[in-house]
């Protein structure tokens, strides 16, 4: 059994250490240096006067990014001139302070501390503007305002899980290596999955399975993912996350 475990164990951090070793992550890093440059991933607004929704996805800052992902949510309503990025900050935390940022002070698609975005989900028009209709109730509701764990959660990926999880509208998959994605409460335990195309059922985000269309089956052991995607073919691995492909 004690043989079990130790293999298990190897096999859930090689992935990790794999991201580390091909430069997916870095044992350094000055958090004070590192850039926020825009991606140029987000249309201009100047351009594109409908409503558009995006969500984004960055390697989380230093060691973290050798398994987890930082997610984001930028939204720009019908004739903006600018986006607001929603999203959750853990050092923004303490004394009771609330960990959610509501700010359109940066880039939408700005780097996570020098880590590039990835586009997750794009939304434009009519079906944007529903989402962004329902944003603020829902971003007021999220149930860990003044917590912040970076694992198993609720964190960063925990609160855009839960937009997902409350907007069906937005049929959203995260990453597989977002951590905390799975964190709920016990009154939670069997829910949608993020996108509503399936189930999840998740333990605090340390154990759990979510079996969706858009999800593909995923296999949750101490918030790290194993599984594969079926409807665009890939495995999902710790640390990595889609082969192939990011995600």
């Amino acid at each position: 059994m004690t043989l079990w475990l130790v293999a298990g164990l190897v096999l859930l951090l090689a992935g990790p250490l794999l991201a580390l070793a091909v430069g997916k992550a870095s044992l350094h890093g000055d958090w004070r240096t590192a850039t926020h440059r825009s991606a140029g991933l987000a249309p201009d607004p100047a351009a594109h006067p409908e409503a558009i929704v995006q969500v984004y996805a960055s390697r989380a800052f230093a060691w973290r990014g050798a398994f987890a992902d930082h997610t984001w949510v930028a939204v720009k309503p019908a004739g903006a001139d600018r986006y607001t990025r929603y999203e959750v900050i853990g050092w923004r935390g303490g004394d009771g302070r609330s960990v959610v940022s509501v700010s359109s002070q940066r880039a939408p698609d700005a780097e996570w501390f020098g880590a590039p975005p990835r586009l997750l989900r794009d939304v434009r028009g009519e079906a944007a503007q529903a989402v962004i209709a329902r944003l603020d109730a829902v971003v007021a509701a999220y149930p860990y305002p003044a917590t912040y764990r970076v694992w198993p959660g609720p964190n960063s990926n925990t609160f855009v899980a839960y937009l997902g999880r409350s907007i069906p509208e937005l049929r959203l998959v995260m990453p597989s290596i977002a951590i905390g994605k799975d964190y709920v409460s016990l009154a939670h335990l069997v829910g949608p999955s993020p996108s509503h195309t399936g189930i999840a059922v998740s333990l605090y985000g340390l154990v759990g399975i979510t079996v969706a269309w858009d999800e593909g089956l995923e296999i949750n052991l101490l918030g790290l993912v194993t599984g594969f995607d079926v409807r665009h073919p890939a495995l999902k691995l710790p640390g990595i996350g889609r082969v192939p492909g990011d995600g």
